[in-house]
C-alpha cells in the first residue's frame, strides 16, 4: 500500500505527451514505500514545446529528485544532464534521471535492460540471433544497444525516419561489438522481433511488421503498454510465438528504476 504523501515527501515525476499509458506511476511509488522511501512517483503531462520551461521549472523545486522521461523526451532530457552513464552518452538519450548532490542533473539509459530482462524471463537468450528491431527512437537505440551487448549475430534496424535509423547504425557499428544493418517490415528468417515504435497505440495503425511472414519459432517482444497486449503481440501469439509485453518489460525495469532514483548505477 502507498502511504499518503505530507509534506516530507520526496516528489518524482514521469514526463511524457502522451502520459495516460504509463504504468510506473503506482508500481514505482509501492516499491519506495517497500523500500521504506517516503517518495511518490508522479504522471506530467508536458508537450516538447513545453519541456525546456518545464525543466528549468523543475531544477528548482528543491523536492523533486527525480524524473523518468518518456515519449517524446529521451533525447531532450539528455542534453539537460550535467553527467550520465556510458551507456546514455553512447546512445545521447535518457529515460531517467537523479539530482546531484549540486543540484544538477545525473542521466541514465535502461529501456534496454528491461526489455532484455523481460525476454530472459520468458527462457530467451538472443545470443547468436539473428535481431530485428522497428524503430531507432529513443528506447529504440536502448534495445539495439543491449542486442548488440547481449551477442545477438546480426541486427537489422528498421525505421520510416531513415536518417535516424542511419545515424543509430552507425553508433552501434563504430563500437566494434557487432553488426548492425539496415532492415525491412519483413521479419523473415529472424528468431528475434522487437517493436520500439508507437504503432498499435492508436486504432487502426499499422502492424510493425508483416505478421504473416513471422516464423512460430521467433520471439517477438513490444515497448507498448496500452493497450496491455498490442496487435503485434496478439497477432504473434496467433502464429504461436514466445512472446513479452510492453508491460512485461515495465515490469522488468521497475525494480532498476527504483535503484536508480535512490543513488545506485545499474549494470
Amino acid at each position: 500500500m502507498i502511504p499518503a504523501p505530507s509534506g516530507a515527501t520526496r516528489l518524482y515525476v514521469i514526463v511524457g505527451d502522451p502520459i495516460a499509458q504509463v504504468r510506473a506511476p503506482a508500481g514505482v511509488s509501492a516499491v519506495f514505500a517497500a523500500r521504506g522511501h517516503d517518495g511518490i512517483l508522479v504522471p506530467i503531462h508536458v508537450a516538447p514545446a513545453d519541456l525546456p520551461d518545464f525543466l528549468s521549472a523543475a531544477a528548482r523545486l528543491k523536492n523533486l529528485d527525480g524524473i523518468v522521461a518518456t515519449i517524446p523526451h529521451k533525447f531532450a532530457c539528455y542534453q539537460a544532464c550535467a553527467s550520465a552513464t556510458g551507456r546514455a552518452h553512447t546512445l545521447r538519450t535518457v529515460n531517467l534521471m537523479r539530482r546531484r548532490a549540486d543540484g544538477a542533473w545525473h542521466g541514465d539509459m535502461v529501456d534496454g535492460l528491461g526489455f532484455l530482462r523481460a525476454a530472459r524471463a520468458k527462457g530467451v537468450d538472443p545470443h547468436g540471433m539473428r535481431a530485428l528491431l522497428v524503430g531507432a527512437g529513443g528506447a529504440g537505440a536502448a534495445i539495439a544497444l543491449a542486442l548488440i551487448e547481449a551477442g545477438v549475430s546480426e541486427l537489422a534496424i528498421h525505421d520510416s525516419a531513415r536518417e535516424r535509423r542511419d545515424a543509430l547504425i552507425g553508433q552501434l557499428n563504430e563500437l566494434g561489438r557487432g553488426r548492425a544493418g539496415i532492415g525491412t517490415s519483413d521479419p523473415a528468417g529472424y528468431d528475434f522481433v522487437a517493436n520500439a515504435t508507437p504503432a498499435g497505440m492508436q486504432d487502426g495503425d499499422p502492424l510493425p511488421v508483416d505478421v504473416a511472414r513471422l516464423a512460430p519459432s521467433a520471439y517477438c517482444g513490444c515497448v507498448i503498454t496500452k493497450p496491455e497486449i498490442s496487435p503485434f503481440i496478439a497477432a504473434a501469439r496467433k502464429l504461436g510465438c514466445m512472446t513479452a509485453t510492453g508491460t512485461d518489460m515495465y515490469r522488468q525495469q521497475e525494480g532498476i528504476i527504483v535503484d536508480f532514483l535512490l543513488g545506485l548505477d545499474v549494470g
